[in-house]
């Protein structure tokens, strides 16, 4: 799947070039590192993948409140031998949701990220893993809202859907991200409110 994140990156990069200084060391880990980009192991940094998904009146997300860390977030997790990214993407909201009927949202397809975002993940001792980058490709999707929410209680504490209003008058509750995925749902026409 290197190609295919390598790929995509770069057609990312084309709809939105001003954050080519942001994803820089991703873009050369994918060009340049031997080592495998999705594995796990990899702390020079790894890909996983992720998920916003709306409900169908596009003013819902599906959020599950992290067990580890202790925040909301979107569904998402480590590629375990996905056939591509999107469908990792997809597993990921399964387990953690228990929601699988999922399908690419009519205003973004499932052939490119939504966004890409390049952060640190801390050391943790109890698995053994030291300091590492993630580089989270996170899909846009949609789901009903009707169907009930299972969530993974081994990883997650919670699993709900929130008002997107409620997450732009927060300012994405303090995630770096939010904002970014706020304006890009917002340049969409899947305005909050």
């Amino acid at each position: 799947m290197r190609d295919q994140a390598l790929a995509q990156l770069r057609a990312y990069l084309q709809h939105f070039p001003d954050e080519a200084a942001r994803l820089e060391a991703l873009g050369a880990q994918l060009e340049q590192d031997p080592s495998d980009p999705l594995w796990r192991g990899n702390l020079r940094g790894h890909v996983t993948t992720s998920a916003f998904v709306l409900d169908a009146t596009g003013r819902r997300l599906l959020m599950i409140r992290h067990r580890l860390i202790g925040r909301w977030l979107q569904p998402g997790g480590h590629c375990e031998g996905d056939a591509g990214l999107w469908q990792s993407a997809c597993r990921e909201v399964a387990e953690e949701t228990g929601l699988e009927a999922l399908s690419p949202h009519p205003a973004w397809g499932p052939e490119l990220p939504l966004d890409i975002d390049t952060h640190a993940i801390a050391a943790n001792p109890a698995k053994g893993e030291g300091a590492h980058w993630h580089h989270d490709y996170a899909y846009l999707m949609r789901a009903s809202a009707e169907r009930p929410l299972q969530a993974q209680l081994a990883e997650v504490s919670a699993a709900a859907w929130v008002d997107l209003q409620s997450l732009a008058e927060e300012g994405g509750q303090g995630e770096p991200r939010w904002p970014r995925l706020l304006a890009k749902l917002a340049a969409l026409g899947l305005k909050a409110g």
